[in-house]
C-alpha cells in the first residue's frame, strides 16, 4: 500500500502539540512554532528535519527513498522523502517522530518519553 499525503497529515497531527500551517503555499507541520515536516509540491514527497552530518549517508543508503533538491537544500538540515518508497505507515511514523523530536522543546520531549527511541 502506498503511503499518501493524508497519511502524513494524520500521523503528524497525532504527535503532541502539532499544528498544520500553510507556508510557501504548502502544508507544514509545526511543534512549538518550529517546522518539522512539510509536504512537497505534488503531495508525493515530504521534507523532514535531518542532521546535516547524517544526510549524505542516509541518501547514499536508500537513494530511491531519500533525496535533496540541489541548490535549494544544500544549506538546511532537511532531507526529502518519496512517500511511495516507504514500506508502510510504521516507517512514516518513525520518520515523522524523529523529525518532531528534533524540533520539539526539551520540556515537551520530557513529557512524552513514549516518543523517545
Amino acid at each position: 500500500m502506498t503511503t499518501t499525503a493524508d497519511d502524513v497529515r494524520t500521523i503528524a497531527l497525532s504527535l503532541p502539540d502539532t499544528a498544520e500551517k500553510l507556508a510557501w503555499g504548502h502544508p507544514t507541520f509545526r511543534v512549538a512554532g518550529k517546522i518539522f515536516a512539510g509536504l512537497g509540491d505534488d503531495d508525493t514527497t515530504m521534507g523532514v528535519k535531518c542532521p546535516m552530518e547524517d544526510r549524505a549517508e542516509l541518501i547514499a543508503s536508500e537513494p530511491e527513498k531519500f533525496f535533496t533538491r540541489e541548490g535549494h537544500d544544500n544549506h538546511y538540515a532537511w532531507v526529502r522523502v518519496r512517500l511511495a518508497a516507504l514500506e508502510d505507515t510504521g516507517e512514516l511514523r518513525a520518520i515523522l517522530a524523529d523529525s518532531w523530536r528534533q524540533a520539539a522543546p526539551r520540556k515537551l520531549l520530557d513529557a512524552h518519553p513514549e516518543l523517545t527511541p
